[in-house]
């Protein structure tokens, strides 16, 4: 999948001397893999580095991570006290994390609150959603609503309360809702810039140093189905 971000194009939605917040494109890694790709990490400290005339390493910690057929803000700590304190909001769960997906099929309510379990498989990098407990699964929640029926669409907005491996992807999934263009969870061709229809939309926490609360909302991809969202 190709890289599209350069320091010169990165969609910058928020910036302080502690935190940073990009609109990731499809195809981004936010973290180096064993593709070996660049990864949006380096290319946000050369944007760091060039904006500001900074010598040598730029410091810049990863807090959270988005799938990489997945669009949406993602959020980095500029200094090591904002990457402790941003790991520790994520981890008690003190944000409001909003994702828009836009799936084929009606879900079975209009809006709900939905709880799986989910085990992940390392081999083929999914998870698997069981209703019941199962050895080595983890306890997945999310709230849903339609946001909007369009044509041979519906456009979910989604709360989520846990942050499991491919959680959305999996929950919807088992409701008969893949997401569109999410081949690995059942849906039945690719979109053609191999991305998936799922984006982190909106992100709400207390700032970890000045205690404001913050809120930073991230435009879809501009394609004809979430044009009739923006």
């Amino acid at each position: 999948m190709k890289l599209l971000s350069t320091p010169d194009n990165l969609d910058v939605l928020y910036e302080d001397n502690h935190l940073v917040v990009v609109n990731k494109r499809v195809g981004d890694i936010v973290q180096g893999d064993k593709t070996q790709d660049q990864p949006l990490s380096e290319i946000v400290k050369l944007y760091l580095k060039n904006k500001y005339h900074k010598p040598g390493e730029v410091f810049l910690g990863v807090v959270h991570r988005l799938d990489r057929p997945t669009t949406g803000l993602v959020l980095f700590a500029r200094t090591s006290k904002a990457l402790e304190r941003m790991n520790a909001i994520f981890r008690n769960r003190e944000t409001q994390k909003t994702y828009w997906a836009i799936v084929k099929n009606n879900p079975p309510k209009s809006e709900d609150t939905i709880i799986h379990y989910l085990k992940r498989n390392t081999k083929n990098n999914t998870s698997k959603a069981y209703i019941k407990e199962v050895s080595e699964s983890k306890m997945a929640s999310l709230s849903y609503r339609i946001l909007q029926k369009l044509d041979r669409y519906f456009a979910l907005e989604i709360e989520l309360h846990t942050g499991r491996h491919h959680q959305i992807r999996a929950q919807l999934a088992a409701i008969g809702c893949p997401i569109k263009g999410d081949l690995k969870y059942g849906f039945d061709r690719s979109n053609p810039d191999g991305g998936i229809h799922l984006h982190a939309h909106k992100l709400h926490f207390i700032h970890p140093v000045t205690k404001e609360s913050i809120t930073i909302t991230a435009p879809p991809p501009k394609d004809s189905l979430w044009n009739t969202l923006a």
